[in-house]
């Protein structure tokens, strides 16, 4: 596990594509009705914080004979990144796992998978988190391995420099395609130059990691006190704080913690760029503007007015760029929230000949959003699509424990996870209509092309006046 989510399951689902009943979806009459949504069980969490900091949530599970558990730490991912070293957090997290004070990658691996279990790391904006499971009868043993990855990564030089190799042929593969060009113009349109900006790597970037920077960044960024540890199964809770004890309780933080990531931008003057590929016979689109924190006040209701906008197969973006118009395979939209703030954004790929004609349908729908109720009808099917997804994504207790943990990493508290279902159950007609006014107002989007400018060009002269770029 290379990349792990750090928001709740919610905010992917709200971006998810799976296929929905929806508007225009004709349904045999004969069905039986909607059940009842099910209420999450939301577990009795046994919350400990040790004298080093380290929160510690034991989260009782019965049924499957397997412990899970993630120790997540605030401020040690992509946003901690300097401007020379963007996507650094992702290269640390990948190379946790290749080696320690006591085994190399191989070893590390085997006494993984001699527990019945894995381990693995993965960077995001607000954090890292290093995951673990093995068979319940091993839990002990296996915490005693997650505390030996995160506490003292060796970064052996060998590791290091496969990595890079490795990272740079990913980047040159990255390269080739526009969905990466795309996000790589759209991302500081949104941000501007704040940190959630500097996700993508470089090829500077890359070969200027070395195992001193990575182990000076660990020194810096791996603390106690600016972590969790979520321990989901059938374990005892005195049993497992023993276990947590004798892997983390001598852990210290060395020197003053990393400054906190600042606010995100909440406006941004709109961009216009067409990055050039010359000879594509598509264009890649994207439309984006600055969005909200995940515990802003308007973050539920606008992950449900989202998921209505470009959500799903039977999202308004989905069914008119795609089933009316036939402009592209799909199409899609909505809100993302991390912890210091957070984007709209949608997205499609289509026919040259259709670039312009794509985003007028698009400015449409972000439009009519804030113009117009959603039908009730089209909210309530919403609302099941993204109730019932949150309910599936978190049956099992590996998937609590990291939404547990990411929705921690972006301020949000524990009892979230049950809470999420109701809120959305909540919101009504008039609430999206006011955030999609707030947020969807088609003249704060900035607009971002990657296609042949030959092509393309004259259609987007009507949007705005576009910056070429060749990267």
């Amino acid at each position: 596990m290379k990349t792990i989510s750090l928001l709740a399951a919610a905010v992917s689902l709200a971006l998810a594509g799976a296929a929905v009943a929806g508007p225009k979806a004709v349904l045999p009459a004969d069905l039986p009705p909607y059940a009842p949504d099910r209420p999450l069980p939301v577990p009795a969490i046994q919350k400990t914080t040790l004298s080093n900091g380290l929160e510690v949530w034991i989260v009782p599970r019965t049924g499957l004979p397997r412990v899970d558990a993630v120790l997540a730490i605030r401020g040690a991912g992509l946003a901690a990144d300097d401007a020379q070293h963007p996507g650094f957090a992702n290269v640390l997290a990948g190379l946790l796992n290749e080696g320690s004070a006591k085994h190399d990658s191989k070893a590390i691996a085997e006494a993984a998978q001699g527990l019945g279990g894995s381990i693995g790391a993965g960077a995001s904006n607000d954090g890292m988190m290093v995951s673990a499971n093995a068979l319940a009868s091993h839990a002990s043993e296996m915490l005693a391995l997650l505390g030996e990855v995160a506490r003292t990564p060796t970064f052996p030089d060998n590791e290091v420099r496969l990595a890079q190799a490795n990272a740079l042929q990913s980047l040159k593969a990255s390269e080739a395609q526009p969905a990466f060009k795309a996000e790589r113009a759209l991302a500081p349109a949104i941000y501007g130059d704040h940190p959630y900006a500097r996700t993508q790597p470089t090829e500077a970037s890359i070969m200027s990691v070395t195992p001193q920077l990575l182990r000076d960044a660990h020194a810096q960024r791996f603390r106690p006190d600016h972590a969790l540890l979520v321990i989901a199964g059938p374990i005892d809770g005195a049993d497992a704080m023993r276990a947590v004890q004798a892997a983390f309780g001598d852990w210290k933080a060395n020197g003053a913690a990393l400054a906190d990531t600042p606010d995100a931008p909440r406006t941004a003057t709109p961009k216009y760029v067409l990055v050039q590929r010359d000879g594509s016979v598509q264009s890649a689109i994207r439309l984006g503007r600055p969005g909200i924190a995940a515990t802003d006040a308007d973050y539920v209701p606008l992950q449900l007015a989202g998921t209505v906008l470009g959500g799903g197969f039977s999202s308004r973006l989905m069914q008119n760029l795609r089933e009316d118009k036939g402009y592209t395979y799909g199409a899609r939209g909505g809100s993302s929230a991390l912890r210091e703030g957070g984007r709209i954004s949608a997205s499609a790929d289509v026919r040259n000949e259709v670039t312009g004609a794509a985003i007028k349908e698009f400015e449409a729908e972000f439009k009519r959003m804030g113009d117009e109720p959603v039908p009730a009808q089209e909210l309530e099917d919403t609302k099941r699509y993204v109730a019932g997804g949150y309910l599936l994504n978190n049956q099992m207790q590996g998937a609590v424990a990291g939404t547990l943990a990411g929705n921690w990493l972006v301020g949000l508290p524990a009892e979230f996870l049950g809470q999420y279902v109701p809120k959305i159950r909540a919101v009504d007609a008039a609430q999206v209509q006011a955030v999609s006014k707030k947020y969807f107002d088609p003249k704060d989007q900035s607009i971002i092309v990657v296609g042949d400018p030959k092509a393309v060009a004259e259609q987007l002269k009507q949007y705005g006046s576009f910056e070429v770029r060749a990267k």
